[in-house]
């Protein structure tokens, strides 16, 4: 089994979300938050029925139900770091993200909204 990620140390999570706010944020910045987040979301819907996915930075199974061990999982969630952030933090809304086509979610339990914002 795939180690879980851990949350970051909340003042470097704080430091790198003003970064993001004030538009001079680095890669390392965007990846310790992208991990930040997944991890939250991993200790909030424990599971490994959905994968969601972050390209380049991370990937995580959630939300209890069938568990999947190889190949394409038989619900995904994909999406990129700038609007997963977003979705963290509560600046973009889950129904918004998948109508704009910034999140793609295909298979049972794909809707993160209740376990949204972070």
């Amino acid at each position: 089994m795939p180690a879980r990620l851990k949350p970051a140390d909340p003042a470097a999570v704080a430091e790198a979300l003003d970064r993001v706010a004030a538009g001079a944020a680095e890669r390392a910045d965007v990846k310790l938050l992208v991990k930040h987040f997944l991890a939250v979301l991993e200790e909030r819907a424990p599971g490994r029925s959905v994968e969601v996915r972050v390209p380049p930075y991370a990937a995580v199974q959630v939300i209890e139900g069938v568990r999947h061990t190889r190949g394409t999982p038989p619900a995904v969630i994909e999406t990129d770091a700038a609007t997963w952030i977003a979705l963290a933090t509560g600046a973009l809304a889950w129904p918004t993200a998948v109508e704009s086509g910034g999140v793609r979610a295909s298979g049972e339990r794909t809707d993160l909204s209740s376990y949204l914002p972070l």
